[in-house]
C-alpha cells in the first residue's frame, strides 16, 4: 500500500500561552486551530467531514490521551517522528465546528528551548499537521480520502507563509510505503530491492541507476 505525504500549514490564530511554574520560572504553550474540515486550502486540498474527525478521534486516543502526541520544530522531510527534533508534547485537541482545536506544551528539549526563545523574542510561528494518505481529485479539489493516518497534528514552523520547498515539492510527491515496520518513500524501496537482487558483476551498475533514479525523483 503506497501513500503520499501531506502536510498542511496554519498560520493564523495560533496564540502563545505562558503559565507560572510552582517555585519560579514558566511553563510555554501555543494553541489555536491545528487543523481543518470541510475548507479548500491553500494546498488546494479538502478534508471531507467524518475523515478527519474518525483520524483525530484515533489520534486522540492512541497518541493525545498516552503522553506520546510529539512534534517537531521545523519541515520534517518524511511521516516518521525522529525524537532527537522533537520540541512540544500536545495536550489536547478539540473539535469547534469545522475546526480542530489544539494546545501543545512547549518542552525542555533541545529544540523546546529554541522555540521557547523564539516566543520571547516574539516571533511569528505557525504549526503544520503530517500524515500519510491517498487523495481524489474532485471537482479540482485534491480530497483527502478515509485512509489518512495522522503522524502528528501539529509541527511547529518559524516560516509559515513558505513551507520548505523540499517537503512541499519533493516528499508530498512520492508514494511512501511500508519497509520493516517504517515509512520509507516508494523510490527508496525498490533501489534497495534493484541492488539486492543484482549480481556481483551487475552491482556497480545497479547502484548507478538507483542513484540516477532518485535524481529523477528530486527533480519531478
Amino acid at each position: 500500500m503506497s501513500m503520499k505525504l501531506i502536510t498542511e500549514v496554519v498560520e493564523d490564530n495560533i496564540e502563545f500561552v505562558t503559565e507560572a511554574k510552582t517555585g519560579g520560572g514558566k511553563s510555554y504553550f501555543i494553541e489555536g486551530i491545528f487543523m481543518q474540515q470541510e475548507v479548500k486550502n491553500r494546498n488546494g486540498r479538502k478534508y471531507p467531514s467524518g475523515i478527519l474527525e474518525a483520524e483525530v478521534e484515533r489520534y486522540n486516543n492512541a497518541y493525545v490521551k498516552q503522553n506520546r502526541a510529539y512534534g517537531e520544530l521545523g519541515h520534517p522531510a518524511g511521516p516518521t517522528i525522529n525524537l532527537e527534533r522533537s520540541s512540544h508534547l500536545i495536550k489536547s485537541i478539540t473539535q469547534e465546528g469545522n475546526n480542530f482545536i489544539g494546545k501543545a506544551k512547549i518542552m525542555d528539549t533541545p529544540m523546546g528551548k529554541i522555540v521557547q526563545n523564539l516566543m520571547d523574542e516574539g516571533a511569528k510561528l505557525g504549526v503544520s499537521s503530517r500524515g500519510l494518505g491517498s487523495l481524489k481529485n474532485v471537482g479540482g479539489v485534491n480530497e483527502v480520502q478515509s485512509d489518512f493516518m495522522l503522524a502528528t497534528a501539529a509541527d511547529i514552523v518559524a516560516d509559515p507563509s513558505a513551507p520548505d520547498a523540499f517537503v512541499q515539492g519533493i516528499m508530498e510527491g512520492v508514494d511512501w510505503i511500508q519497509s520493516n515496520g517504517a515509512w520509507v518513500p516508494q523510490f527508496i524501496d525498490q533501489a534497495q530491492a534493484t541492488i539486492r537482487k543484482a549480481s556481483k558483476s551487475q552491482l556497480e551498475e545497479a547502484k548507478l541507476n538507483a542513484f540516477k533514479a532518485y535524481i529523477r525523483n528530486l527533480n519531478g
